[in-house]
């Protein structure tokens, strides 16, 4: 058997031994997974138009017909809850995606650099945590509009801060290390150094703080919906499902706010215990 083949096998026996001695774990992944898939296969799964309306059938409870009830425009909402998954979880993957590239590399290179660019890059990134960073998302948004590029751009700022601050530290501790060292002795270049080593060397470390900001992305997202700055009806989202039923919790349709609700505190639920298991399965330390 190879190496490769060997290091595979290995490392699968230790993701099997976490995910059995961590149920929540096991569950969180079982949880992710199956929201990915719902949010691939959302066309097929949605048995109503999300967005069609239906009067006759308004403010129905749920039944055989409509699992989830219908909304006050007659809406099927399990149809709208699944359509819903789809887009904010684009926004939430594009918009950490595109903090984590950028954060990286910058946190990166000023943690190997070091000297007046470290220092001006770590003062913005203060500025920037010094917000309240859903404040600065509703005001990054109300500058640029309320348009889905907007909205993951905001998102994508406000996660800006975390992959810095973290590349940046761990790239600084380790811009000394022998194998480093070794890298510069053979002839690579500083560009090189940076992207070949030392950041694959601090990514899995960085895994962990993706699956926290995929939670708290989509709920973000939610959130800017919720208050009439995000995602705009008549699309399906969480957040503006959650803001349209909230009129009628007083009469008694709590099925229009508890079934979004619940599929959004799910999804944050899931991510973070992800990121609690991530944690482990990456630890060295953990490993038997």
């Amino acid at each position: 058997m190879s190496a490769a083949a060997i290091q595979r096998t290995s490392t699968a026996r230790h993701v099997l031994f976490i995910l059995r001695g961590n149920p929540v774990t096991a569950i969180a992944s079982l949880g992710t997974a199956l929201l990915v898939l719902i949010a691939i296969f959302a066309p097929f799964l949605t048995p109503y138009d999300p967005i069609a309306s239906d009067v006759a059938h308004a403010l129905a409870p749920p039944d055989a017909a409509h699992w989830a009830g219908t909304d006050q425009l007659g809406r099927d909402i399990f149809s709208r809850i699944v359509a819903a998954a789809r887009l904010d979880l684009f926004i939430a993957v594009t918009a950490v995606g595109l903090s984590f590239v950028v954060g990286a590399v910058v946190g990166g290179f000023c943690g190997y650099r070091g000297g007046r660019l470290d220092r001006w890059v770590g003062r913005f990134v203060d500025v920037l945590m010094a917000f309240p960073l859903f404040v600065l998302a509703m005001a990054l948004v109300a500058a640029l509009g309320n348009r889905m590029e907007n909205i993951i751009i905001a998102t994508a700022v406000i996660n800006l801060p975390f992959y810095i601050r973290f590349a940046r530290a761990e790239v600084n501790v380790r811009r000394n290390a022998g194998w480093v060292e070794a890298a510069r002795a053979c002839g690579d270049s500083h560009l090189s150094v940076v992207l070949r080593f030392l950041l694959p060397n601090v990514l899995p470390a960085m895994a962990v703080q993706i699956s926290l900001n995929l939670g708290w992305a989509i709920l973000n997202a939610a959130g800017l919906s919720f208050i009439g700055l995000g995602v705009q009806a008549p699309t399906p989202e969480w957040g503006i499902m959650v803001a349209e039923g909230a009129r009628f919790i007083t009469t008694g349709k709590w099925w229009l706010v508890a079934f979004p609700g619940l599929a959004l505190m799910l999804t944050v639920l899931f991510f973070n215990l992800l990121g609690d298991g991530l944690r482990d399965i990456l630890d060295p330390r953990m490993r038997t």
